[in-house]
C-alpha cells in the first residue's frame, strides 16, 4: 500500500482528495495547520484506520522533515488563496505558497521522496492574450501576488525535477466548487444574502467571465493524470469547456435561495487588484487522457449553494477568517 502525504488535508479540495485516496485503499498522512481547514471535513477520514493526521505548519521545517519519513508521494495542496487581499498582506503569498513549497521540496529531498502533485492555478497565466489558454500559452506580466507566488512554486518544482530527479504533476485550476467549499464568490454572496436578502453588493460590473469546476471532477482529473502521465514535469489545465458571467452565477444563487435582491455594482471590469476579468482554460490535454467533467458550471454552483444551505456552521468557523 502506498503512503501518501497531503498538505492542506483539512481544506476544501484537500479533504475531498483525502477521502478519495482512502476509499481507493491508500494510506494517507494528512498535514494541516488548521488556519482555514476544518477538522469536521476529516470526520470520515478519522474513522479510517489508514489515516493519520499531523497538525503542523509548512513553515516548521523540522516538523515537516520528520513527518515525511516513510512517505511514497506528496500531494501539496496547502496555500494562501486569498487572492483578493494579496496586496494587503504581500508576505502571506511568499511565505505560505513559495517558501512553504520550498520547505516541502527540501523535506522530500532529505527523505528520498521523488513524486509530487501540486495544486497551482490558472492565475499564473495573468491576463492571457490567448483564450482559451493552453498549458504552453505565453506567460504575460503577473497581475496578482497569488499568481506570482504559484508561478514561483512551479519553477521550484520543475527545477527540483531537473536537479534531483523528481517527477511532478502540476495542476492549473480554474476556481473549484462543491461540497466543503468555504472560500470564493458563492460563499461571499451567500453570506451577504443571509444578512440582507434585499440587496447584494457586487465587485466590478458583474460581467467578468469566469470558469469553474466541480470538486469531484477535479479530483477525477488529478487521479487520472497521476496514473497515466509519465513525463518528468506534467502540467495540466483543469476546467470545463466554457465560462459564465458573474451575473449568471448570481442568478443561479438567488434562484436557489429564493431571493430577488437589488444588485449594487462597484463598477469597472474587475473586482479587485489582480482580478482577471476573463478566465477560460484549454483542457484538451487532460481530456486526451480520457477525462470528461460530469458536471457543468451551473450544476456546480447549485450543488455548492445546496451544501452551504445544509452546512451553515461553516460561516461561523470560516467567515471571520
Amino acid at each position: 500500500m502506498k503512503k501518501i502525504f497531503i498538505t492542506g488535508c483539512a481544506g476544501f479540495i484537500g479533504s475531498n482528495l483525502t477521502d478519495r485516496l482512502l476509499s481507493n485503499g491508500y494510506q494517507v498522512l494528512g498535514y494541516d495547520n488548521l488556519h482555514t481547514g476544518q477538522l469536521e471535513f476529516l470526520s470520515n477520514a478519522f474513522n479510517c484506520s489508514n489515516f493519520n493526521f499531523i497538525e503542523g505548519d509548512l513553515l516548521n521545517s523540522d516538523l515537516l522533515l520528520k513527518s515525511l519519513a516513510g512517505v511514497d508521494a506528496v500531494f501539496h495542496l496547502a496555500a494562501n488563496a486569498d487572492v483578493r487581499f494579496g496586496t494587503d498582506y504581500p508576505r502571506k503569498d511568499l511565505e505560505q505558497n513559495t517558501i512553504a513549497t520550498y520547505n516541502v521540496l527540501e523535506a522530500m529531498r532529505a527523505n528520498g521522496i521523488k513524486n509530487i502533485a501540486f495544486s497551482s492555478t490558472g492565475s499564473v497565466y495573468g491576463e492571457s492574450p490567448v483564450i482559451p489558454t493552453p498549458e504552453d500559452g505565453p506567460f504575460p506580466i503577473q497581475t496578482s501576488l497569488y499568481g506570482a507566488s504559484k508561478s514561483a512554486c512551479e519553477g521550484l518544482i520543475s527545477a527540483y525535477c531537473e536537479g534531483f530527479g523528481f517527477q511532478s504533476w502540476i495542476f492549473r485550476f480554474v476556481s473549484i466548487l462543491g461540497e466543503r467549499y468555504t472560500h470564493g464568490h458563492i460563499f461571499d454572496f451567500y453570506q451577504k444574502l443571509k444578512k440582507d436578502p434585499t440587496c447584494l453588493s457586487v465587485l466590478g460590473n458583474g460581467k467578468q467571465r469566469k470558469s469553474y469546476l466541480y470538486v469531484h471532477d477535479c479530483i477525477d482529473a488529478i487521479m487520472l493524470a497521476v496514473q497515466k502521465a509519465d513525463e518528468k514535469v506534467n502540467i495540466f489545465n483543469l476546467g470545463v469547456d466554457g465560462y459564465v458571467e458573474v451575473n449568471d452565477s448570481i442568478g443561479w444563487i438567488c434562484e436557489e435561495l429564493g431571493v430577488k435582491p437589488r444588485l449594487e455594482y462597484s463598477g469597472g471590469d474587475r473586482g479587485w487588484i489582480g482580478d482577471n476579468p476573463f478566465i477560460f482554460l484549454d483542457t484538451k490535454k487532460i481530456e486526451s487522457l480520457g477525462w470528461t467533467p460530469k458536471f457543468n458550471i451551473q450544476q456546480g454552483v447549485i450543488k455548492t449553494v445546496q451544501y452551504l444551505k445544509n452546512n451553515e456552521w461553516v460561516f461561523d468557523t470560516r467567515g471571520g477568517k
